[in-house]
């Protein structure tokens, strides 16, 4: 199907606009004095709603403990869990949630190190430049001298003693990348997404309007190469201005049993046809020029009725959640698929208002395999970690909440939970500062989620829980 360029507009987001509008300007029908600012939990505090419970947090550990060794992306097999760290990656048993523990650490130091597992490997994504590919390589900022960026390869068969395996570079990095199981069974697709190319640097040059497709043999994983690099924006997608211009994706989820992808690709929303894996096709687009800045990622419902699309607005690193910023931004956006097309029905943003030194937005979760209902759990960086409903797509409902104050009530310090995600029974949320934190979460709305148990589970990879 030729894809189509559709934006929101329409009664849903006027009605949605004047009632955010209505709640989030109390002051303007008289002068007054300025509101107080507002007041939440002092630094390192904890606060949830009564059905969230942490049962545990497991510090960073040396020599992941800088302020720059950020913690960011999450990834389950069995027992164990993958976190993502600037610095490399860490290795965590998490058999009992109540007690988790480091099995190992990797070294292997590279801008947001997102991370998946099938099998016995794993890939990391590498988004900054290097002398080479190697994990004692040191930073190569001059981009008109050879640098490598891409995927690097590890095989954890002994979780242990991770072992590099390979590499492959790949155009303008890998901010992120989604794993897609062929069909076979005989090898896995890595859907790599990176953007913001420059005439300077020598590999990722303008346009970029494409992905990177690596395929990785399971039976000789050494041999991982690009195979395309399918061209998703023939038209140079949204042209801006500002941060919402299209030059690449920051994000793409897959829904393998379905043959769906969904890509947040900056200044456009779109869904995709992935029956051939090495040749994805877009098959929708959607743009919100009135509130989105950076469509950053995508989760579907179970059933593929809809699609959750975040906006990242000031990159992760901004105070979004504040009054003046308001409710429509740096939010959710809840999209309907209807006949193949996305129908803009809602917002979400979390209710409570954060201070001027906590980075907050919609960021990284993951569905809570909830029968018959769409609930999802998400980090919202120092906004904590939020328990939503969208069954309901015009009127989604927040349902349980948990946040640690801010790092710092003089300055804004990059922190708080990068990712969410409910894995066979509990919340693990990968905390910037904080290292790992687990959740509990006891509500009626979820009952039924506890009995849904994976054995591998990469949330950008939805698997399908209906019964």
């Amino acid at each position: 199907m030729r894809a189509r360029v559709r934006t929101v507009l329409g009664a849903a987001l006027a009605a949605t606009v004047s009632l955010a509008l209505a709640v989030a300007a109390p002051g303007t029908a008289a002068a007054g004095p300025p509101a107080p600012p507002p007041v939440g939990p002092a630094v390192d505090e904890i606060v949830s709603s009564d059905n969230v419970t942490q049962v545990a947090n497991l510090p960073k550990q040396e020599p992941f403990t800088g302020e720059s060794s950020y913690g960011t992306d999450i990834a389950f097999s069995g027992d164990l869990a993958y976190v993502g760290n600037y610095d490399g990656f860490v290795v965590y048993d998490v058999a009992d949630p109540a007690a988790p523990r480091v099995v190992s650490q990797v070294l292997c130091p590279g801008s947001q190190n997102d991370v998946s597992v099938s099998g016995d490997l794993l890939f990391l994504s590498t988004d900054s430049r290097w002398s080479d590919d190697t994990c004692s390589a040191v930073p190569q900022n001059q981009g008109q001298l050879p640098y490598w960026e891409g995927i690097k390869v590890f095989d954890v068969s002994d979780p242990a003693n991770p072992a590099y395996v390979t590499s492959v570079a790949t155009a303008c990095g890998s901010h992120t990348h989604t794993l897609v199981p062929d069909t076979a069974g005989e090898s896995v697709y890595l859907y790599v997404s990176s953007y913001a190319p420059a005439p300077e640097l020598l590999g990722c040059l303008p346009p970029h309007d494409r992905i990177s497709i690596v395929e990785v043999p399971l039976a000789d994983p050494a041999a991982a190469a690009v195979v395309a690099e399918p061209v998703l924006f023939p038209d140079g997608g949204n042209p801006g201005p500002g941060s919402d211009t299209t030059t690449g994706c920051h994000d793409i989820t897959v829904y393998p049993a379905k043959n769906l992808a969904a890509g947040a690709c900056m200044g456009d929303g779109v869904l995709m046809d992935i029956s051939d894996r090495e040749n994805p096709e877009v098959i929708e687009r959607v743009r919100d020029d009135t509130n989105f800045a950076f469509w950053h990622s995508a989760t579907f419902n179970d059933d593929a009725t809809k699609v959750v699309f975040t906006d990242e607005l000031g990159g992760g690193s901004a105070a979004t959640c504040t009054a003046d910023v308001g409710p429509l931004r740096g939010a959710d956006g809840i999209y309907d698929i209807v006949d193949g097309q996305l129908e803009f029905r809602s917002y979400f943003k979390i209710p409570r208002l954060q201070t001027e030194q906590e980075n907050c937005v919609a960021h990284n979760g993951s569905l809570i395999p909830v029968p018959g209902r769409d609930v999802m759990v998400q980090a919202w960086y120092q906004g904590g970690v939020s328990v939503w409903d969208f069954t309901d797509s015009a009127n989604p409902v927040e349902i349980g909440f948990w946040e640690r104050g801010p790092l710092s009530t003089t300055e804004l310090t990059l922190g708080g939970s990068w990712s969410a995600y409910w894995y066979n029974g509990h919340v693990f949320s990968s905390d910037i500062q904080k290292g790992l934190d687990v959740l509990a979460v006891d509500d009626a709305t979820i009952a039924g989620a506890q009995d849904v148990v994976f054995d591998v589970f990469n949330p950008q990879t939805q698997p399908t829980y209906g019964r």
